[in-house]
């Protein structure tokens, strides 16, 4: 007998995409499955093809012609290079209609490059963020689907479907066209470097602070975990804290190497921060933070070498403590989120994309790495205020962030006086007193600007714009 038509396909058979295509055929989809490394297929197969109906192939013709139509076909292989070269390899076997689905961590220009292509030669090009790991893939994920809407009337439901629920709710929507999607999930995870640096910064203070082991850390986290800061990266921060390392008996988190990686979209975050003007302060912090702690060279040069001129970390009250570090994580949180959605709204105004910034809070509730219980509040505030021009500005984040303002000036000013480094806590709180500033001194720049390099100003009391003679008679006249 012939092999049933697949209702949609996955080519690229590592983790993520096995687990995706289980997750496909675990919810009643007919999956065909392809990898350019035959023996991925085989295990595949071999170990979890009791889980649904898998249609195997060997090349991408069999692959291509396994689908029904339209056929949709998702793409899980390394970003860059590798990605041209499957689509390539592809669109010769499609016809007019069908549906390509790039659903790994694509730079969202390379997207937008890709679907003006295709839509060119009639097909959909759908760059699609997908968030949750290995875990998600296969349980349910958050997902950002860009394209058409055409594209995502005919793959929607699926994605949906097997997308991770809360309260009944699918953690999927479609975000916009073009690179929207993949434009999302960049942002989401310059969100998650901030959020994690965040949290290292907390860890920190209160082991510095208290001297408290990792253990006891981890009591203090999973108490965090049952209020607003509730997470999963609370929720796993608890998890690593209590892990023993078998080999040495000492806390897993003192024998880990204190250098940060990055696979680079916290990098392509703040790259378009900068072009797009948007202040991504704390996230950025956070992506230089990883940065310096993989500046070897640089921190072997000033260990013990630059002069601290700090104070002991004397804490008086150790409840009080723990309480100013619970409320400036949490204001400095709400700060990095605040700015992500701030890219947002840039990039959507930009590119004519008119992503819903409510509805993408919505879709982060569950299956992503920045799934939190304060998820909801962003979501309430965006339905309050579609237009919102500062989340922080909502009468919910005015109150809860503001309620902790004396406890996060107490902390980062402590850890300052103490030589204990809080980049993401430091800068999210300079640019909470910079948005809230009656008058910034970017006056004097602009007045230094126009006296070395004539590039005029505008005045308080009057309209126009401003050119004063500095190497002249000092005479001000309109530009």
């Amino acid at each position: 007998m012939s092999a049933p038509a697949a209702q949609i396909g996955v080519t690229g058979l590592a983790v993520m995409g096995r687990n995706l295509a289980r997750n496909l055929a675990r919810h009643g989809y007919t999956v065909a499955v392809h990898n350019r490394s035959q023996a991925k297929t085989d295990s595949l197969i071999a170990d979890h093809g009791d889980e649904g109906t898998f249609v195997p192939s060997v090349t991408t013709e069999e692959f291509v012609a396994s689908l029904e139509r339209p056929r949709k076909v998702i793409i899980m292989v390394k970003a860059g290079g590798p990605t041209d070269a499957v689509i390539d390899e592809l669109v010769p076997l499609l016809d007019e209609g069908d549906i390509v689905i790039d659903a790994g961590n694509a730079h969202f220009p390379d997207t937008r490059r890709r679907e003006a292509a295709l839509r060119e030669k009639g097909l959909h090009f759908v760059g699609t963020g997908v968030s949750g790991g290995e875990e998600g893939a296969l349980n349910g994920p958050s997902i950002m689907p860009g394209g058409s809407r055409e594209s995502y009337a005919v793959l929607g439901p699926i994605l949906e479907d097997i997308s991770a629920k809360v309260d009944g709710t699918p953690c999927c929507t479609y975000v916009g066209p073009e690179g929207a999607g993949h434009f999302v999930k960049m942002v989401h995870n310059g969100i998650e470097y901030a959020d994690m640096q965040l949290i290292a910064e907390a860890y920190d203070l209160l082991k510095q602070g208290l001297g408290a082991s990792a253990a006891e850390i981890a009591d203090i986290f999973r108490t965090w975990n049952e209020g607003d800061l509730e997470s999963f990266l609370i929720e796993i921060t608890a998890e690593v804290l209590s892990q023993v390392d078998a080999e040495t008996g000492s806390a897993f988190v003192d024998v880990v190497l204190d250098q940060a990686e990055q696979k680079g979209t916290g990098r392509w975050t703040v790259q378009n921060g900068l072009d797009l003007g948007v202040p991504i302060t704390g996230i950025a912090e956070a992506t230089f933070a990883r940065a310096l702690s993989g500046s070897v060279p640089q921190r072997t040069a000033a260990r013990g070498t630059l002069p601290a001129h700090a104070g002991a970390f004397e804490v008086a009250d150790r409840d009080a403590f723990i309480e100013d570090v619970r409320l400036a994580l949490y204001a400095s949180k709400v700060v990095a989120y605040s700015q992500g959605f701030d890219q947002i709204a840039a990039a959507s105004a930009e590119n004519g994309w008119d992503i819903d910034r409510g509805a993408m809070a919505r879709i982060w509730r569950g299956g992503c790495i920045i799934r939190a219980r304060f998820l909801n509040r962003i979501t309430e505030a965006y339905e309050r205020d579609a237009d919102l021009p500062l989340l922080l500005a909502d009468e919910y984040f005015t109150g809860a962030v503001g309620n902790g303002v004396p406890a996060w000036r107490r902390v980062v000013a402590q850890a300052a006086l103490a030589g204990v480094p809080t980049p993401a806590f430091s800068s999210s709180l300079s640019y909470y007193d910079g948005v809230r500033a009656e008058r910034l001194p970017a006056a004097l720049i602009q007045a230094q600007r126009d006296f070395f390099g004539a590039h005029t100003y505008k005045r308080v009391d009057k309209d126009g714009t401003f050119h004063t003679e500095w190497s002249g008679d000092r005479a001000e006249h309109e530009a």
